[in-house]
Formats: C-alpha cells, structure tokens, sequence
C-alpha cells in the first residue's frame, strides 16, 4: 500500500494532507524518513508520524454536520480558532473533515476516518458536484449568469461549466443555488469577484444529492448505511 494511501486509512489525515506531511519529513517507515510513493507492508513494516505510531483503521465512523460560521475545517489552529472538530460528540473516534468549508461559510460537512472516501469526494478529477446557496451583495444580472455559468477566470485559470439556478432577486440582491465540480480556494467568492459581486451568505446544502436536512447549525450525526453507501458509490 501506497504510504500517503496508509496514512489516510490511519485516520490522521486525508491523502492530501499525508502528502504534505510526507514532503515535511514527519512520515518514517521503519525508522527511516519516507518519500512520496513509497510501499508500505500493512501488518509488517512500523509506521510512524511525527514520532506517532499508526495503523490502518479497520472500522470507519461517517457524519454529516451543519457547520456554522466562525469554525475552521481543521483539527486544530495555531491561532487558537474553533474547529469543526470541538463540535463532535466526544465518544467519536479520530476524524477529519472531508474537504473544506471558508471560516466565513456553513452548511454540509462530511467527516470521516475513511481515507478512500476522502479521497473520492475531494480529487477534482472525480468531479463530485456540491451544491451552495449564494445571496450576493448586489443583485445578478442576466449576463453575469451566463458568464458565470460559461465559466469565468480566478487566480488565471477558467473555472468549469457549472449550474445556477436564480431563485429571487431584487434591489438589495440576489439568490440563487450554484453547483459546482471544483474545489478550488474561496471559488464560489471569487467567481462572483470576478463579475463585480461579493457573496454576503454561503451556504453548502448538498453533496451529489445528500441534502443538508434536519441539522441545527453547528449539529451533527452519524451518517445512515443507506447515505454512506450513496457517496461510496457517487
């Protein structure tokens, strides 16, 4: 197994994140620093991060949370901010948001110990729509919806195609449901940036077609069978 695959499937940290510890030089295999993309012999070579040994983790814990605002999507900050995490009952075992959600934003949150769905829901080549409701500080003109549709350009690079529907507008703004199969840094923001508009609310309401439902802000639960064999086969 891939060593950024085991360190995932430890529950310390997405595929991603493993990487970059990885690059840092805080992974070693049997005493020895690793490098990116080498094999681990689960059951017989001794893995450690940061000076922690790890294993695989053989039972997975899945929830959805309605994040609110004023949390961050990591398991700790050196600023001293609240996480998602001090939101998780404290009989749950280790686990980490899948993706992640801007302080300023709330709405559906996955987390999870299983590195394999991380992965899947989080890869931008997998394309996994999420779907957020937008109210902007000004309203949208028709235009702008097509452009922002057709894709626009943040940070240099075309965003994808994506889909938005208008719900309301008026004098003091607009809102609409946007959907969207990247993950790139503040997107939803900056597109509407692009176009002279700020976002005053953000709200992620569904990942494929799990619905944020029945969840206070700042609630959590487990996931039903029927919701994590959903996005396991997304």
């Amino acid at each position: 197994m891939r060593i950024n695959k085991f360190i995932a499937e430890s529950g310390i940290a997405s595929r991603r994140a493993a990487d970059k510890l990885i690059e840092e030089k805080k992974v070693k295999i049997n005493g020895k620093v690793c490098d990116l993309g080498d094999e681990v012999k689960v059951g017989v070579d001794l893995v450690s991060v940061a000076g922690q040994t790890i294993n695989v983790v053989k039972t997975y814990e899945y929830f959805i949370m309605n994040k609110p605002k004023g949390y961050i999507c990591t398991a700790k900050d050196d600023k001293g901010r609240k996480t998602v995490l001090d939101l998780m009952p404290p009989t749950s075992k280790r686990v980490f948001p899948v993706g992640r959600l801007d302080y300023d934003t709330e709405g559906l949150l996955i987390l999870t110990n299983d590195g394999e769905l991380t992965f899947k829901l989080t890869h931008p080549k997998n394309e996994i729509p999420k779907t957020y409701l937008v109210k902007t500080e000004k309203p949208v003109s028709y235009d702008d919806l097509n452009k922002l549709r057709s894709g626009v350009y943040i940070d240099g690079v075309k965003t994808k195609k994506c889909n938005i529907h208008l719900i309301e507008t008026n004098k003091t703004g607009s809102k609409l449901h946007i959907t969207i199969t990247e993950g790139r840094n503040r997107q939803i923001r900056k597109m509407f940036e692009s176009v002279g508009n700020n976002v005053d609310f953000l709200k992620r309401i569904k990942i494929g077609d799990l619905a944020l439902t029945g969840l206070n802000r700042g609630e959590v639960r487990k996931l039903r069978p029927e919701e994590i064999n959903y996005l396991i086969n997304l």
